[in-house]
């Protein structure tokens, strides 16, 4: 610990454990050794864990996004907690403070850092993206300037909630959402229901979901969808499909959210959007689509992409303190931190059925 710093409750005798990847469909809660605290980080005891579907995909094949996990990795990156220790030049949080984290250290030097665009710069090193080790641990050592003070009436569950919430917050940004912009969402899973929630307090007026799935979709009507349209997973079925969109909206689509990232969906997204609209891929299930592109480029529909995010966490945190967007209906399961229980939560999100977010209190 830098000379100044502060710390609180320390055990020295306690042992850090973490939940790791070793293998396919193979997790172990096993001792994890924190790196020394520099005087800009901060200790954070983590108290939320949620799961992500980059988490099971890694669980399940050992890599996602072209992203291979070549060694053991501690899993998990949507997280928030409380401050143990502070470096010795950390002014903006004390311990004690309840922080969300955000995941991604980038370098601050490349131009994408300087442009603004950190979110893709190509040092960045994420939580539980190879070789980089994630949060599914007691506690682990962050920068301060990704820690951000939760408002007392923001719970910790709704802290880790913020980096779904995040994807969704700048998709909206990306695609200019406001209030005179009518939005489609393909796919009622976690990043679809967020982003659903985000183009709302960004003040879109009328907001149409699709999914394949009864259950996902009247999830989304609770939430407040204004029409939701079950769809089939059929390619054929994509212009017959269009037309009941088109229906449900009532008026033209100005910007749609792929939240899926298959043929169907975005070539579903490109044939429902207005002339002149957006289609903004937000999910990446297919690393390669064959879709109608030369129809839409005839209507002049923009298409544009979205990779995690960048200066989120103050907006989902005045949305979530505001009451603007209530991400807890998401939150439908709850684990502890023992190794029974780390199964049965993976094993939980995996299996889809009714669960959305699965979270790990810790």
């Amino acid at each position: 610990m830098g000379k100044g710093g502060m710390s609180h409750g320390v055990n020295e005798g306690e042992e850090n454990m973490a939940a790791w990847l070793l293998g396919v469909n193979n997790l172990k809660i096993q001792p994890f050794k924190l790196p020394p605290i520099g005087p800009h980080d901060v200790r954070v005891r983590i108290k939320a864990v949620g799961i992500c579907g980059s988490d099971v995909h890694y669980l399940k094949t050992m890599s996602c996004a072209g992203f291979i996990v070549k060694e053991p990795m501690v899993i998990g990156h949507e997280c928030a907690g409380i401050i143990e220790e502070t470096g010795s030049e950390v002014k903006h949080v004390v311990v004690g403070d309840r922080v969300a984290l955000e995941p991604g250290i980038s370098c601050w030097r490349c131009n994408l850092c300087k442009e603004g665009s950190y979110n893709l710069c190509p040092e960045m090193k994420f939580f539980a993206t190879p070789p980089v080790h994630g949060s599914l641990a007691n506690q682990v050592v962050h920068p301060a300037d990704l820690c951000f003070k939760l408002p007392d009436n923001v719970s910790l569950e709704e802290g880790a909630m913020c980096e779904p919430l995040s994807v969704g917050v700048h998709a909206c940004r990306r695609a200019n959402i406001g209030p005179e912009k009518n939005v489609l969402i393909m796919g009622a899973g976690p990043i679809g229901l967020v982003t659903m929630l985000a183009a709302r307090a960004f003040g879109a007026p009328r907001i149409v979901i699709v999914d394949v799935d009864d259950n996902r979709l009247s999830v989304a009507k609770k939430l407040g969808a204004d029409e939701i349209v079950k769809v089939s997973i059929n390619i054929q079925d994509t212009a017959e499909e269009v037309v009941q969109i088109n229906k449900a909206m009532g008026t033209g689509v100005d910007v749609t959210f792929d939240c899926a990232g298959f043929n169907k969906t975005m070539s579903t997204a490109l044939g429902a959007t207005r002339a002149g609209g957006k289609v903004c891929l937000v999910g990446m299930g297919h690393s390669e689509m064959t879709v109608p592109l030369t129809p839409a480029a005839a209507r002049e529909v923009d298409i544009i992409g979205i990779f995690r995010y960048k200066n989120t966490w103050p907006l989902c945190l005045e949305f979530l303190s505001s009451g603007k967007i209530d991400v807890k209906p998401l939150i439908t399961h709850r684990f502890g931190f023992s190794q029974k229980e780390v199964e049965e939560a993976f094993e939980t999100s995996a299996g889809g059925g009714n669960a959305i977010k699965v979270m790990f209190n810790l």
